[in-house]
C-alpha cells in the first residue's frame, strides 16, 4: 500500500474520531413518570420507625392509599431531528434504562449513538424497576422478587462457556471463543442489575401503552424480557407503532393477534452462540414462529441472525458487547431502508 493511500485511512480514522467526540446537542431533555394506579392497604399494624440514628421515632400507619404501577421515562430531544418518530427504548428483564447508555467498560452506549444519528429518544425504567418504585408483596405485586448472583448472568447471557463457567478470579473465566461482551467491565454490568418480579406483566404493558399515549406514533427498540411487551403493546396501539426492532426477544405478542402487526415494519435481531444454549434455540424457535405468523397475515418482518451477516460473537446483551455500535449502525440502515428518517 502507497503511503499517499495510508494517509488517507489515517486522515479519515482521525476526521471519525473527531466526529465522535464532538458533543451531542439538545433542544431539550427531561424526565416524567406515566401509568400506574392507586391502591388502598388496611388492616397491618401501625409501628414506630426511626429513620436516622438518633433521631425521634416517628409512627409510620402502612394504612392507605399508595401510588403503584408507574413507569420511569427519560428523554433527549436532539437540536437537528432526523427520526421521523420518537425512539423509545425498553430494556430486558432484572435491568433498567442504564441497558443503553455507557456500556459497562465505559464505551457509548445505543442511546448516545441513536442521539448523534438525530433520533429523539426516550429511555425507561420499566414498572418495578429502578427509578420507576417498588411497592409492597405479596398485597400488591404478588410474588417475592427475584435476585440474581454474580455468576447468573455471566452463564444465561452467552458470555461464558456454559454451566460453571463463571469464577470470582476473571483469570479462570471460560468465555465463549469470540465472545464480543466485554468481560473486563462484567463486574460494572452486575452493578446494573436489579430485583424484578415475575407477576407485573399486566402492569407494565399497561404502563408502556400510557408512554406511548403520552409521546405519540413512535419507533420502539426493546430487548429480552420485553419482547412480549414491544409486541403487546403495539397489537393494542398499531397506529401509533411506527416500526419494532426485537433484540433477543425472550417473549412474543399474541399470536392469534399477529394480523394486527402486518402494517408495521419489523426487525428481529438474535445475536451468536444461540445453538450452543439449553434456553436459546426454542426462545428464537418462537420468535420465528411468531414472526412467519405476522408474514403470513402480509406483514413484514425482517430476521437478523449477526453471525450470518458477518457480525459475530454476541452475547444476548448485543448492546453492551465490543461491536455494539456495528449492530447500531445495521439498525440504523434499516430504519432508513424503511423510510423513517428525514
Amino acid at each position: 500500500m502507497s503511503r499517499i493511500a495510508i494517509a488517507s485511512i489515517a486522515a479519515l480514522l482521525m476526521v471519525g474520531l473527531a466526529r465522535a467526540a464532538e458533543p451531542i446537542s439538545l433542544r431539550d431533555m427531561g424526565s416524567f413518570h406515566v401509568g400506574g394506579r392507586l391502591v388502598e392497604i388496611s388492616g397491618k399494624p401501625v409501628r414506630e420507625v426511626v429513620f436516622a440514628p438518633g433521631g425521634v421515632p416517628a409512627k409510620v400507619d402502612p394504612n392507605g392509599t399508595y401510588q403503584v404501577e408507574q413507569m420511569y421515562v427519560q428523554y433527549f430531544l436532539p437540536a437537528n431531528e432526523k427520526g421521523a418518530y420518537p425512539l423509545l427504548m425498553w430494556h430486558g428483564g432484572g435491568l433498567t434504562g442504564v441497558t443503553y447508555e455507557t456500556t459497562p467498560d465505559g464505551r457509548e452506549g445505543w442511546l448516545n449513538y441513536f442521539l448523534r444519528k438525530g433520533w429523539a429518544v426516550y429511555n425507561s425504567d420499566a414498572v418495578e424497576r429502578g427509578r420507576a418504585g417498588w411497592a409492597q408483596y405479596p398485597d400488591i405485586f404478588k410474588s417475592e422478587p427475584v435476585f440474581l448472583t454474580t455468576a447468573n448472568p455471566f452463564e444465561r447471557f452467552r458470555i461464558g462457556d456454559g454451566p460453571n463457567s463463571y469464577d470470582p478470579d476473571p483469570a479462570k473465566r471460560k468465555v465463549l471463543p469470540g465472545n464480543q461482551f466485554p468481560v473486563e467491565g462484567y463486574e460494572n454490568f452486575v452493578k446494573q442489575n436489579v430485583p424484578r418480579w415475575t407477576t407485573t406483566d399486566d402492569a407494565t404493558v399497561a404502563a408502556y401503552i400510557a408512554e406511548i399515549d403520552r409521546v405519540g406514533p413512535s419507533v420502539i427498540l426493546f430487548h429480552s424480557q420485553a419482547g412480549s411487551f414491544g409486541f403487546k403493546v403495539a397489537q393494542a396501539r398499531p397506529d401509533k407503532v411506527k416500526a419494532l426492532i426485537a433484540i433477543e426477544p425472550a417473549g412474543i405478542g399474541d399470536p392469534a393477534k399477529a394480523d394486527v402487526l402486518k402494517n408495521i415494519p419489523t426487525l428481529i435481531i438474535y445475536g451468536d452462540y444461540i445453538e450452543r444454549d439449553s434456553r436459546w434455540p426454542k426462545i428464537r424457535a418462537n420468535g420465528i414462529a411468531f414472526a412467519d405468523a405476522i408474514k403470513a397475515a402480509g406483514g413484514s418482518v425482517d430476521i437478523v441472525d449477526l453471525p450470518q451477516a458477518g457480525i459475530k460473537g454476541n452475547s444476548h446483551l448485543v448492546m453492551m458487547d465490543k461491536n455494539n455500535l456495528e449492530v447500531a449502525a445495521l439498525i440504523q440502515k434499516w430504519l432508513e431502508g424503511k423510510g423513517l428518517t428525514k
